[in-house]
């Protein structure tokens, strides 16, 4: 093991980084709504949708169903260039699960998206069960040509947690899109919750170790807080449970990064919701002041992600408990 940060200027592996080093630019996402639903909401799997779910909460202005794709991303490139110095763009497709429908229905919009000389690929944000060898084959496809990022939703690897949350999926069903996407030309992205309060700090860390082995690229990793308008807002006004404090959570990410696989680009480390949508924890912090808390707090104890990652590992988790 290192005895230092093999991070240059940082000690965890950033996105923002990796795109820069591969692409040689400013390369920075553009949400879009592709005007797709949720099998968790649309009666396929469920009504409700999971608990802690508000769309609304996180998503850009910029991504309106009500406008066409390419037109949502022209808008976006443009807030872009102008506000970040951005030259190449990903398009992102955001909200709900954007591999819910048939290829016929998805491949004009796809295609719609990267209709530009400056778009690079998509990353589609997607939940497992809504995936299929033919829908992987046609990202294979792409993925010769463009940059592809497929986005699983898992949350949890633990399945009294995802059902829970009403996530109407289990820990195997992830773990089999996994392995149907790998090794294909196509990263894989996966989004992780760390705050559950039934779940124990060492089950939260054994997260990290459980899921190191599994193929991902990209994390982004999000803290339990509760939204207006959910299901879980309503049982945490029936019922408070504790949600972590600022410095309770850096302790704990702090934690996990260290015994996450360093190969695994982190492209975020906090959850955020505007202000007026947030029920808590509300931490009176901006993005970059949450980001700053968890930096320093890695500074400070000398630490970085993967330094007990050789170490860390544990069984597989099987997620059936």
């Amino acid at each position: 093991m290192p005895s230092q940060s093999p991070f240059p200027g940082n000690r965890y592996n950033a996105y923002g980084r990796f795109l820069k080093d591969k692409f040689g630019v400013r390369v920075y996402k553009v949400s879009v709504d592709g005007g797709f639903t949720c099998p968790n909401r649309d009666g396929t799997v469920a009504l409700n949708g999971c608990t802690y779910c508000n769309n609304s909460s996180f998503r850009p202005g910029t991504a309106s169903r009500l406008k066409p794709v390419g037109e949502q991303v022209l808008e976006g490139m443009d807030y872009l260039k102008k506000r970040y110095g951005a030259e190449k763009f990903i398009v992102y497709f955001q909200p709900f699960s954007n591999t819910h429908a048939s290829l016929e229905v998805l491949v004009p919009i796809y295609e719609s998206a990267i209709d530009h000389p400056d778009v690079l690929g998509l990353s589609v944000g997607t939940r497992p069960d809504c995936i299929d060898e033919e829908k992987i084959a046609w990202f294979e496809t792409l993925a010769r040509t463009h940059f592809v990022t497929l986005e699983y939703g898992l949350q949890s690897i633990y399945n009294r947690t995802l059902m829970r949350i009403n996530r109407g999926h289990d820990y195997r069903c992830w773990l089999d899109a996994m392995r149907c996407t790998r090794n294909r030309g196509i990263w894989i992205g996966a989004h992780l919750i760390l705050g559950f309060p039934w779940e124990t700090r060492e089950e939260v860390l054994q997260s990290a170790g459980a899921i190191s082995d599994k193929g991902i690229d990209f994390l982004k990793i999000h803290h339990l807080h509760i939204v207006k308008n959910t299901e879980m807002e309503r049982e945490f006004r029936d019922d408070p449970f504790p949600l972590p404090d600022l410095d309770a959570y850096v302790e704990l990410v702090v934690d996990f990064l260290e015994r996450l696989n360093p190969a695994i680009r982190i492209e975020r480390l906090y959850g955020f919701t505007p202000p007026d949508q947030l029920i808590g924890p509300v931490w009176n912090k901006s993005k970059a002041g949450i980001r700053y808390s968890i930096e320093q707090r890695l500074k400070e104890r000398n630490t970085w992600q993967g330094r007990l990652y050789k170490t860390s590992q544990c069984p597989v988790v099987s997620g059936t408990d």
